[in-house]
């Protein structure tokens, strides 16, 4: 069997981490993977952990017992993440992207790979130590970050419908009432997509009432299911009180005036969870 230079190992193992991170990997398996003993492997991670400290790529981890092994858990550092919000903000900002009613066009964001890994690095970098089992969005706009979010937290993602399709078998639906609208809506998920008594991470793309994040919180209920936290990339910053009472956003958008062709979207003051008194 062909063996593989320190160099090429390092490489391999760089490659290997960032294509799944939040996993753990066994020494068995590199150890059979590049046809070296344990302890070669054991020198070639620290010498992989070294270079993501240095660059401040995130950190990994060895974790001991018979299940451990090695885990990447990525981040992104301030200097990153402010230039990401800034650039996000910008883009949002472009007046071409109003559209009549108040609304701004959002799809090519949350569909460019760019932009919603980006922004998934960081929701994930919130929550790799909670434990998450799955994490939730709602159809559609939410999807590409969510599924980015789950990605990184090496986790399923459970996609919430707005209509029941045959093809997910045995569906639980609820009614809720819109926070913007305040017209009754339903969503409804399929019985075999999250497991009883799991941990869930909620992401979505937008949050104005808080109507719809509030709906997935209590279709998780009767999932019997714990909501570890919710998420959204974007909050309106009125109403204030949100029916949602606890929740984090990245961008908090200020106000759009057609008239004036202007939108103000900044970051989250501090990015921090936001509990609504």
């Amino acid at each position: 069997m062909k063996k593989y230079r320190r160099n090429q190992r390092v490489g391999a193992l760089m490659k290997i981490f960032t294509d799944r991170p939040n996993h753990i990997f066994s020494y068995n398996y590199f150890s059979e993977l590049f046809n070296a003993a344990k302890s070669t492997i054991s020198e070639d991670i620290v010498i992989v952990k070294g270079l993501v400290n240095d660059l401040e790529f995130g950190k990994i981890e060895t974790i001991s017992g018979a299940s451990g092994g090695v885990i990447y858990i990525p981040s992104m550092n301030r200097k990153e993440q402010e230039s990401l919000l800034n650039d996000l903000c910008q883009t949002f900002s472009d007046p071409f992207r109003i559209i009549p009613g108040g609304y701004i066009y959002m799809s090519d964001i949350f569909n460019s790979p760019y932009y919603s890994h980006s922004i998934s690095k960081i929701i994930a970098s919130q929550y790799s130590k909670q434990s998450i089992d799955y994490v939730v969005t709602v159809e559609t706009k939410g999807i590409p970050v969510a599924l980015m979010t789950a990605k990184e937290l090496d986790v399923p993602l459970a996609i919430i419908r707005r209509n029941s399709k045959v093809t997910e078998g045995s569906t639980l639906s609820i009614n809720y009432v819109s926070g913007s609208t305040k017209k009754i809506e339903s969503m409804t998920l399929s019985r075999r997509a999250i497991k009883e008594g799991s941990r869930v991470l909620i992401v979505d793309d937008f949050m104005k009432g808080g109507g719809t994040a509030k709906g997935m919180k209590d279709l998780m209920l009767e999932f019997n299911v714990e909501v570890i936290g919710v998420y959204v990339v974007i909050s309106t910053k009125e109403p204030f009180n949100k029916l949602v009472k606890e929740y984090n956003s990245l961008l908090v958008l200020d106000d759009v005036d057609e008239e004036s062709r202007r939108i103000i979207i900044k970051p989250n003051d501090d990015n921090k969870i936001r509990i609504n008194n």
